[in-house]
């Protein structure tokens, strides 16, 4: 049976994921698409927005209902899981009211705005383990098909990770991933300098005149007490194709440059091959449009889980951060991304800059939520529980 034929679906007898959105706009709609993309999957049971108006357009385009509260969303709608899409000024109260309501959350990045706000939202909130957040980049198939190498022990030990792929928290989460660090104190160094880049597409396309700018590069390293993480980003990178996204994880045994995994064998003599991906909808292929398969070396490291639905790889990871958060609410699968580990990333986000505004290395200490970091278990298939990796 061809991957067109399976479509999306879910395991036998699992319902879909009954989700509700509190706010509007660029990243609620990556949610809001899923339950289009995957209806067999997920189910939108409303949003809540401020102005009447503004519901009115999401109930025309999108032909879900919406309310003025978080709480009469909860109870008209029932939904398993509440996704919060809000400033993260107003994210923290927005937490506090679902909380006390009793509903799963996954909320916005980052969770609170300053190291002082995630202190007080985790002593508010942290011990009800309900705040999942909505942190995509380590389920990033190309992220967990690495991941998935270093986890069979294919690299040994893994002793630095580098990423140039996204900024902030979305980095430090991938570096926290591939290096399985936790909680603990970390020495930061950071430098910013500036550097003419062409412009690039934003959110709304390509500019009408595009020009040579000014932007931020920052480069940062961090100590993680005998394992680095390197950090690399240039402001705009996101969009711009001429600001490539690098990756490359080193281990005792090997290593992993962009697609390119090195490692020693049996024998120790070195062997190379590369991470290759599987594009259904190519030429005569008729097996759907998306993608595939990740593999290795005879190996399948990853496989979509939403044949099928047509999406992009951030939308499967966003795809698979929501389903994972409603399995676990289910108490069938673990916690996707829980609030310790988003205060912890934000946090080294922070001190990255604050390194580079001092031009000296800052130690970050060991915060209230750091027993209770753990690391993304990404290799579990979230619609079969099989493991993707055989």
């Amino acid at each position: 049976m061809s991957n067109s034929e399976t479509s999306s679906a879910a395991a036998p007898g699992r319902q879909p994921v009954r989700f509700g959105v509190v706010g509007h706009g660029w990243r609620a709609d990556f949610f809001l698409r899923l339950a289009r993309q995957a209806p067999d999957r997920f189910e939108c049971v409303g949003a809540v927005t401020r102005r009447a108006d503004v519901g009115a357009r999401l109930e025309q385009e999108w032909g879900f209902p919406t309310y003025r509260s978080p709480e009469e969303l909860v109870k008209a709608g029932a939904p398993e899981v509440v996704v919060t899409s809000v400033p993260r000024t107003a994210n923290p109260d927005v937490l506090r009211a679902l909380v006390s309501l009793g509903v799963a959350v996954l909320s916005e990045t980052p969770p609170a705005e300053d190291v002082d706000g995630m202190r007080r939202l985790w002593a508010d909130v942290g011990a009800s383990e309900l705040v999942q957040v909505a942190e995509q980049h380590p389920y990033l198939p190309v992220i967990a098909a690495v991941r998935a190498l270093v986890d069979q022990g294919v690299l040994g030990d893994v002793t630095s990770a580098q990423v140039s792929w996204s900024h902030d928290y979305h980095a430090m989460a991938l570096l926290r991933t591939l290096l399985g660090v936790g909680g603990e104190s970390v020495r930061v160094s950071a430098v910013r300098t500036p550097a003419p880049v062409l412009e690039g597409p934003d959110r709304s396309g390509w500019p009408g005149v595009q020009r040579v700018e000014a932007a931020v590069h920052t480069l940062a390293l961090l100590d993680f007490a005998g394992r680095t993480g390197v950090y690399d980003f240039t402001e705009g990178q996101w969009f711009n194709p001429l600001r490539r996204r690098h990756l490359i994880v080193r281990g005792s045994h090997g290593e992993v440059v962009g697609d390119q995994v090195t490692w020693a064998g049996e024998d120790g003599a070195p062997l190379s091959a590369p991470i290759s991906r599987r594009q259904i909808g190519f030429d005569g292929n008729l097996e759907g449009a998306g993608l595939d398969t990740l593999t290795w070396a005879g190996r399948t490291l990853y496989r979509n889980p939403y044949p099928g639905a047509r999406m992009s790889d951030e939308e499967i990871a966003i795809a698979t951060c929501l389903e994972r958060t409603a399995l676990w609410r289910r108490e069938e699968g673990p916690a996707p991304y829980p609030l310790a580990d988003a205060c912890q990333d934000h946090l080294l986000a922070l001190t990255v800059h604050a390194a580079a505004e001092r031009g000296e290395p800052v130690m970050t200490g060991v915060e209230p939520w750091a027993d209770a970091v753990r690391l993304p278990q990404i290799q579990s298939h979230p619609s079969t529980g099989k493991w993707a990796c055989r």
